[in-house]
């Protein structure tokens, strides 16, 4: 058009004439219907003939203010105090996991979910998924393949997350016999464990890695699960990584085993009673019948 960007310029329009009395009659409406939003307002306006489309409409509910409140949803609070880290520790292997969610990001800017299931007492990270979302049946997926690799724990604790309070997960936990130890709410504290991992995770994984996509995040985490558990020092663990520590512990577990069994002590062998034929049943010393004789 030959026409220089920097003088073209465009000039508003004047209101609409009816722009006033379209604007009374919006308010008449939300004032008979206050939980109506644009979209229900604008198919009123529509039905009694008014001329609008659905984004004048909006732009009017927002100029004159009428949003419609968003009614809090109530969240399931499942947890409390009693069952912090600090209150009920774990005193052997696979007695309590932990597990919470953290979030990264792709070079696009997309988001990843990365959920991670960690053993408190030998602090091996068992799981790690990076996924676009995580419902309450993908956790349940990622505690299965858990229990197939080391078997059930007896509890598990996290915070109380709409993914972890879900009724069909805790059903499926407690027909395993597995408890469920969930924190009080807002006290992210009370699950410092998996907290304590998740700053280290995302200081040395999260934070330093460039994901171009989720499979690329997956592979990378993966990587990382292996290097964390066999190759990391870990300080709460005198730094031993944590498979070492982990196998330590079963060979001293074994050990002890063996040694109780070496010296219980053996059953004492108890003789066997001789019946003669016509005569009386010859009794070894120190063993009676119980028959009162006639």
């Amino acid at each position: 058009m030959d026409q220089p960007r920097g003088t073209q310029r465009y000039r508003a329009k004047p209101p609409r004439g009816d722009e006033s009395a379209l604007r009374r009659r919006l308010t008449e409406l939300v004032r008979q219907r206050p939980r109506f939003g644009f979209r229900r307002l604008h198919a009123l306006l529509a039905k009694e003939g008014w001329v609008a489309n659905l984004k004048r409409v909006q732009r009017l509910c927002r100029q004159e203010g009428f949003k419609v409140p968003v009614k809090p949803r109530k969240k399931l609070a499942a947890g409390s105090s009693a069952n912090a880290c600090s209150v009920e520790p774990p005193t052997r292997p696979n007695e309590v996991l932990t597990w919470d969610f953290t979030f990264a990001r792709t070079s696009s800017g997309s988001t990843i979910k990365l959920l991670s299931v960690v053993d408190e007492f030998t602090r091996e990270l068992l799981a790690l998924r990076a996924a676009r979302r995580c419902t309450a049946a993908d956790c349940q997926e990622v505690v299965r393949n858990v229990i197939m690799q080391r078997g059930a724990p007896a509890a598990l604790r996290s915070d109380n997350g709409p993914e972890f309070v879900a009724k069909d997960l805790r059903a499926w936990l407690a027909k395993l016999d597995i408890g469920t130890r969930y924190v009080a709410p807002g006290a992210p504290w009370q699950n410092g464990k998996v907290e304590s991992f998740h700053g280290k995770l995302k200081d040395e994984f999260v934070k330093p890695e460039v994901f171009t996509n989720l499979r690329d995040a997956a592979a990378k985490a993966a990587a990382w699960q292996a290097d964390y558990n066999h190759a990391r020092p870990h300080s709460a663990l005198g730094y031993q990584t944590p498979a070492a520590f982990a196998a330590a512990r079963r060979n001293r577990t074994a050990s002890a085993l063996t040694r109780g069994a070496a010296k219980k002590p053996a059953a004492p062998e108890v003789p066997a009673l001789t019946i003669v034929p016509g005569a009386a049943a010859q009794q070894p010393p120190g063993v009676t019948t119980g028959v009162r004789p006639s």
